[in-house]
């Protein structure tokens, strides 16, 4: 069994780079950052075609990489792995040629695009991909076997970059506006399952079968994915929704009672975040042999069919064990990083701080207010408050693993100090369905909340998200009047707060300056400040 603080570790460790007091590199500003020759082209599509070979470790083919020229060029950035051979660039049946500095590759053209014209390179390549010491927390591929001794090949590489394995670039910036095709050749006996829909397969007489996806919605490039296992099929048609699940074959009756939980998770998100994102591509769940990843329209699940995380309850109050986490969570993230996507991984809380959130969300769906809200009480212990939420911008650099639980405790505050349900549902809807397929950035977000909510937001905003104190509620008994103040980072702080003076409720508006007030009653022996809809600090003075 795994321990709480055993879990924090694992849950913290997609950021580990951020906790390490590193010093940015050129090789960091490569990856992180928005340079001319990575602004000056918009991608459109990827045509990913690529054989893996299995014994070898190794992966062979190319990306046809489509593009619109936003500003005259001669020169491009795409990106793959040093350790990756580059074996040709051809533009217009003629071979480019081209620089490495790094994971970076500098693409020269015999002539100056033009802005609005529409052009597209073949990149060849071949290599063996970085292989996963712990995944999903580092990047790489997944080598395993099945209960037959079948190959079971996945790979997950958030925040270390899709360009660990395919040429592409390597930029949450960008994605292809008109999706992806991708052509998977695998050993005989062996599926591969990637995302969108399956469109077919081909006997390529070499020993090998061809399997082709096809994903007609823009697609961030860490969530493309592969996953080759000797897996079965099932599904349904659910209210217009087509679910798909591939798992491994002795696994197909308990994954059939485990993923009921889908369709009322379904109900719950498509009610409060507005219609799947993706129906275009339908909606699968593939087991892996990691625990999961939110690979769009083809969501890794890797949770061994038990409630919970791993059969553990992240909040440590039990009620985490009436959900499996893994469905909830990474199917989440389909409106939130998949759907809606942050432009630099500084801004992860985009992603993560929202999906933790949907999981309370769910929760109140199914089983209502107060037992979502102990839910969300019992996260408190998962911060650490050791480094910003928000990450270094430009250096490919994610923030705190906070953003998880304290980005999710931050929207409960929110919901809290809006105090109207009405208007913060409403609110939530129409973010979803606003932003839905864009790529915006943490000031694109709070100026939404701003005007939805009709409350300036901005320092509550900044306070959870750029510092590590959370705001300090404090307070003194002064010739029987209640003084009080917010003690945070930010001056200009200000957020109401809730508090009970013998069994009598007070919504207080306090700043950073003291203020005063008398209260009936005047006794403050039975005192208590609601710190379960605001996560903050309280201190009696």
């Amino acid at each position: 069994m795994l321990t709480k603080n055993y879990i924090l570790i694992l849950f913290s460790s997609f950021t580990v780079t951020a906790l390490s007091q590193k010093a940015f590199t050129r090789k960091d500003s490569l990856q992180g950052g928005l340079r001319f020759e990575r602004t000056c082209f918009d991608v459109q599509h990827y045509n990913l075609n690529i054989k893996v070979d299995i014994d070898k470790k190794s992966i062979q083919g190319f990306n046809e990489i489509a593009f619109k020229i936003v500003k005259p060029t001669s020169k491009i950035q795409l990106d793959l792995f040093e350790n990756m051979k580059i074996d040709s660039i051809v533009f217009q049946q003629k071979k480019l040629k081209y620089t490495r500095e790094f994971n970076a590759v500098f693409i020269e053209f015999p002539i100056v695009l033009e802005a609005k014209s529409n052009q597209n390179v073949f990149f060849y390549y071949s290599g063996s991909p970085k292989i996963a010491k712990n995944a999903p927390w580092d990047g790489g591929f997944i080598y395993y076997k099945d209960s037959n001794g079948k190959n079971w090949v996945g790979v997950a590489v958030q925040g270390t970059g899709a360009s660990l394995w395919f040429p592409v670039k390597d930029s949450q910036s960008d994605e292809p506006d008109f999706g992806a095709t991708l052509k998977i050749a695998v050993p005989n006996g062996l599926m591969d399952v990637s995302n969108g829909r399956f469109k077919g397969f081909e006997d390529l007489k070499n020993g090998y079968t061809r399997w082709d996806w096809e994903v007609k919605s823009p697609i961030n490039s860490y969530d493309i994915t592969l996953n080759i296992a000797d897996y079965i099929h099932f599904g349904e048609q659910y209210k217009g929704l087509d679910l798909d699940f591939y798992v491994l074959r002795e696994n197909e009756a308990k994954a059939k009672n485990q993923f009921q939980e889908v369709k009322p998770m379904m109900d719950c998100f498509q009610l409060k975040f507005g219609k799947y994102p993706f129906t275009s591509d339908g909606y699968k769940l593939v087991e892996t042999s990691y625990l999961g990843m939110e690979h769009q329209s083809a969501v890794a699940y890797g949770n061994h069919y038990k409630k919970g995380y791993l059969g553990n309850d992240l909040s440590g109050t039990g009620i985490g064990l009436l959900f499996d986490y893994i469905i909830v969570h990474e199917s989440g993230h389909e409106w939130f990083g998949n759907s809606i996507t942050s432009k630099d991984i500084a801004d992860m809380w985009i992603h993560e701080g929202f999906t933790m959130y949907s999981e309370a969300v769910y929760l109140e769906c199914q089983y209502g207010y107060e037992k979502a809200q102990n839910y969300l009480v019992g996260l408190h212990e998962m911060v650490r408050n050791d480094q910003p939420i928000i990450g270094q911008y430009g250096v490919n650099n994610e923030g705190s693993g906070d953003m998880y639980p304290k980005g999710a405790l931050m929207l409960n505050t929110i919901r809290h100090v809006i105090n109207d349900d009405t208007k913060w549902w409403n609110l939530i809807l129409k973010y979803s369905e606003t932003h839905r397929h864009q790529i915006i950035d943490t000031n694109t977000v709070i100026t939404f909340f701003n005007e939805e909510s009709g409350i300036d937001l901005t320092t509550v905003f900044n306070q959870y998200l750029k510092y590590t104190k959370i705001p300090v509620f404090e307070y003194k008994i002064v010739n029987g009047k209640l003084n009080y103040r917010w003690n945070c980072n930010l001056s200009k702080f200000k957020m109401p707060i809730e508090l009970t003076i013998k069994g009598k409720e007070f919504r207080l508006e306090p700043t950073t300056n003291w203020q005063e007030v008398t209260i009936v009653p005047t006794d403050f022996s039975d005192i208590s400040v609601n710190t379960q809809k605001f996560y903050v600090e309280v201190i009696r003075l």
